[in-house]
């Protein structure tokens, strides 16, 4: 749909306009103010107000004005003494005011259009409070915009006018209900502020066992008290070499510059992986590449098609970050999540801009064999440029890579983290793999220093020391195992068989929900991954747990088991752990 309300700050151009509106709408139409010759009336008042105006096909058909803190007055002082007000006059109170729409433009979307911007606009620079006057039809849409009434009133000219306030962050609660028409406004505005249209909203990764030890790092301790299986950090540490070379040398790393564009790293990369140099482009860790490339290469008219479910970060970029037209390519949960790649290839006959790929694929943990991917992709239109994510695909065994078949490709390019598999998460390193016509681009959007020196002195060491982490590999897989089992023996059997180092699992129908048991399970020190957010059809059963070291993994098995007990308060298990009945604390008989 073509955009038609063009939304920008007032110009010097239409200022006059906005004077003339304002004589024909609060001098002609509502006699508030006497008639003038010239047709014009200014706002002759001590508020130094910023205007927001709406123009459809160059003409301009509404305007909204915002109050800042620092001006002199704000337009209420005219009518009502502060006194008599029962709210604060803080530093963050901005009013709107004089929303004004010409009359062919009444009823449509120019109001609340202008209604949102000016609510943006306050919303970006800082305002925690807001109030408006408005006469009845205004105030209304204020009432439904979430702000109240603050029994205070008074007449000017005919009309009354009502005092209404609310708090930013009241009105930003109440906007989430109607997601549906902020859709319909955004595709028919065209928004030309300095803010953005939406607020920019977090991508959720788990990780709130930080919530537990502290965000301040002040008593890094803590740790020992609680299990992180809400992300997929390596149970294992890092290769000796690395180790090393970090304990010899981290004051020296930590206060030095590192090569500017990771050209040892890159090398190594390079090397180990069998590709060009010029096949590899490093990040701080796949998600900075992940936001980089998807920006630069998609529009909200692109077309991608993403798996569902699936690691969350893409569907976070492509429908919040850049508003994509996104179509899931469902998995079935009676079928394990697993994936019809005939299916797929025929959906992909469907031009798609972009085809995104975890594989194995999180949270499921279900990984499509080399040759199997080779054969899909090759059938793939070459118009659509295909990612893969490949962090967890080391666990899938040696050689499951897709990363030389996408450095000779056209269209194909791989993205690999070195967090999980490598036991780097806090160091945050990555890379993308593919041929060079795709990465040149995003090489020159690339600052210099994007991963530290510490990260690359480990990494370069981590990939050269592809013996210890097969082994680390070999224990996952056992781990994992022993978890499965343990997992049927608390009663669990709908569990997906995965290939990575975390386990995907339903909970029964006689178990309390995912949220009741995480919550409860947070209450021992275990923090677990709800998965429900991770996939349209999931259900409010689903959960993720990371696989961890032997002894993690059995107080992980007793939390979860009092959890569900002290919930439910009834036998639901095959074998209790011994020591464990319902009593709402760990351990505690009755």
């Amino acid at each position: 749909m073509k955009n038609r309300i063009q939304l920008s700050l007032v110009t010097d151009n239409n200022r006059t306009e906005i004077d003339h509106i304002r004589h024909e709408v609060y001098a002609r139409e509502l006699g508030q103010f006497e008639l003038r010759t010239d047709g014009i009336l200014q706002d002759r008042s001590k508020v130094e107000s910023i205007y927001i105006t709406a123009t459809e096909e160059g003409k301009l058909v509404g305007f909204v004005g915002i109050t800042p803190p620092g001006s002199p007055r704000y337009s209420i002082d005219h009518y009502l003494s502060r006194n008599d007000i029962p709210f604060s006059f803080g530093e963050h109170l901005y009013e709107i005011r004089a929303l004004t729409v010409i009359d062919p433009a009444r009823g449509s979307l120019v109001a609340p259009a202008l209604m949102y911007a000016a609510f943006r606009w306050v919303q970006v620079h800082g305002g925690t409070q807001l109030m408006a006057i408005g006469h009845r039809k205004v105030a209304d849409m204020y009432l439904r915009m979430g702000m109240q009434r603050v029994d205070r009133s008074f007449r000017c000219g005919p009309l009354k006018y009502e005092l209404l306030a609310a708090s930013v962050d009241a009105i930003d609660t109440e906007l989430t209900r109607f997601n549906a028409r902020l859709n319909r406004l955004e595709k028919q505005v065209e928004w030309k502020l300095d803010t953005p249209f939406r607020r920019p909203t977090k991508c959720y990764h788990g990780g709130s066992f930080f919530t537990a030890i502290g965000n301040g790092f002040d008593d890094l301790n803590r740790r020992n008290t609680i299990i992180n299986a809400d992300v997929l950090d390596a149970w294992f540490p890092p290769c000796p070499a690395a180790l090393q070379a970090l304990h010899e040398q981290l004051d020296w790393m930590v206060r030095t510059s590192p090569p500017n564009h990771a050209e040892g790293l890159v090398k190594t990369i390079a090397k180990t992986r069998g590709v060009d140099a010029k096949c590899i482009l490093p990040a701080g860790g796949s998600s900075p590449l992940i936001f980089l490339a998807f920006q630069h290469w998609l529009k909200p008219d692109s077309r991608v098609l993403l798996l569902d479910p699936t690691y969350g970060e893409y569907a976070h970029v492509l429908n919040k970050v850049i508003g994509c037209r996104v179509e899931r390519f469902k998995l079935q949960r009676n079928e394990g999540y697993r994936l019809n790649t005939g299916r797929l290839a025929k959906k992909l006959q469907e031009d798609f801009d972009l085809l995104v790929w975890v594989n194995p694929n999180s949270p499921t943990g279900c990984h499509v064999p080399l040759p199997e991917m080779e054969d899909l992709l090759r059938q793939c239109p070459p118009s659509t440029r295909i990612w893969i994510d490949e962090t967890y695909v080391e666990y899938a065994g040696h050689g499951q890579s897709l990363e030389t078949f996408a450095a000779r490709s056209a269209n194909t390019v791989v993205c690999k983290s070195m967090s999980k598999v490598y036991g780097l998460s806090g160091l945050r390193v990555g890379y993308l793999c593919g041929p060079p016509e795709l990465l040149e681009p995003l090489r020159s959007l690339t600052p210099p220093w994007s991963v530290g020196l510490p990260a690359q002195v480990a990494a370069v060491h981590a990939l050269q020391a592809s013996g210890y982490y097969e082994e680390r590999y070999e224990e996952t897989h056992l781990l994992r195992i022993k978890l499965v089992k343990g997992l049927r023996q608390l009663g669990i059997q709908e569990i997906v068989p995965g290939v990575a180092n975390f386990i995907l699992f339903h909970l029964e129908s006689g178990h309390p929900d995912s949220a009741k048991v995480i919550n409860r399970c947070r209450e021992h020190g275990l923090f677990i991954r709800d998965a429900a957010e991770m996939g349209t059809g999931m259900g409010d059963r689903a959960i993720r747990i990371a696989v961890k070291d032997t002894k993690s993994n059995a107080r992980m098995l007793q939390i979860l088991e009092s959890s569900l007990q002290t919930i439910a308060c009834k036998p639901l298990y095959s074998r209790p752990v011994k020591g464990v009945q319902c009593t709402g604390k760990l351990g505690e008989k009755r």
